[in-house]
């Protein structure tokens, strides 16, 4: 079974979902873990103001986790009672979101309390199932932005909303961006919404590759651009037609898009920090992951 239906209630008996990928996609060392995100946040600049949501990537920390630093450099923990993180389901085939029913997950820096109230909300509207253990634990499109949250919360006591995200169609991500749109708007809520983009090379079975635009890597960064553009434009029907020109493989594409349909009917703005390549790809022999952090902040005027 790979999910529970959306009638199931959450767990009677609250069980914690283990950090299945410390000491090997991140440091499993308290004191190692919290240098290297210290070091990287050091090395990141503010770009914009406090962020209302980030999209950050998800692979291990060597690879990703500089990058995903410019945009926690964005998170103020002032105000901030619960995190939202939506991730991608590489492992399992989901056509809806699900919701953890677990009542903690756990972390090198201890344990996060799941929002439970916020979980049994969602699963009451009927559009959520509720993750089986074995998937949840599985997944680590959620659990490698944990680190992170809780490093640059501090002090700061909050809850976590894990969702799950599944290959939802273009009108299921606009009814879940509608749907949670609310929880974007409250101020007293992060989200995080989890992806890589482009996976190019024969391993990932992608290699579109444009010549006009130099080497195959600057091909890679001119085609993950358009799609930064297109987000950047909260265009969520643009890019719903880039990926269906392009098949761009990136992984988080469905928690992007629901983001771009809650921030529909909001005053925010969004911009790219960061960008980068897990290599340079010059030959068809090679391949790369890219990845890309961008904040949502609510930009109002002076006066």
């Amino acid at each position: 079974r790979m999910y529970s239906t959306s009638c199931a209630p959450l767990r009677p008996s609250p069980s914690s979902r283990r950090a299945t990928h410390a000491g090997s996609w991140y440091s499993s060392r308290r004191d190692q873990l919290a240098a290297q995100m210290s070091g990287w946040l050091e090395q990141a600049n503010a770009c914009t103001g406090a962020a209302r949501a980030v999209i950050a990537p998800h692979a291990g920390f060597s690879y990703s986790g500089p990058t995903a630093a410019w945009a926690y450099k964005h998170v103020s923990p002032t105000g901030i009672r619960r995190v939202f993180v939506l991730g991608p389901s590489h492992h399992h085939s989901m056509s809806r979101c699900a919701v953890s029913s677990c009542a903690t997950y756990e972390t090198p820096f201890g344990g996060i309390p799941v929002d439970r109230a916020t979980s049994a909300a969602l699963l009451e509207t009927g559009a959520f199932d509720v993750m089986d253990l074995g998937v949840e634990e599985a997944e680590h499109s959620i659990e490698m932005h944990l680190p992170y949250i809780l490093h640059v919360m501090g002090a700061t006591s909050f809850e976590l909303v894990p969702i799950l995200v599944g290959a939802l169609d273009e009108a299921a991500e606009a009814r879940y961006g509608a749907l949670l749109a609310p929880h974007l708007l409250c101020a007293e809520n992060l989200w995080v919404v989890s992806s890589d983009f482009c996976h190019w090379g024969r391993r990932f079975r992608y290699t579109r590759y444009d010549a006009a635009e130099g080497a195959i890597c600057q091909s890679i960064e001119a085609l993950d651009r358009r799609a930064m553009g297109l987000i950047e434009a909260q265009d969520a029907r643009g890019f719903a037609a880039y990926l269906r020109a392009t098949s761009n493989t990136i992984c988080g594409r469905h928690p992007i898009a629901l983001l771009l349909h809650a921030l529909e009917n909001s005053s925010f703005s969004l911009q790219f920090v960061r960008y980068a390549q897990s290599s340079s790809v010059y030959t068809m022999d090679d391949s790369s992951v890219s990845y890309a952090s961008a904040v949502v902040w609510e930009d109002r005027a002076p006066g």
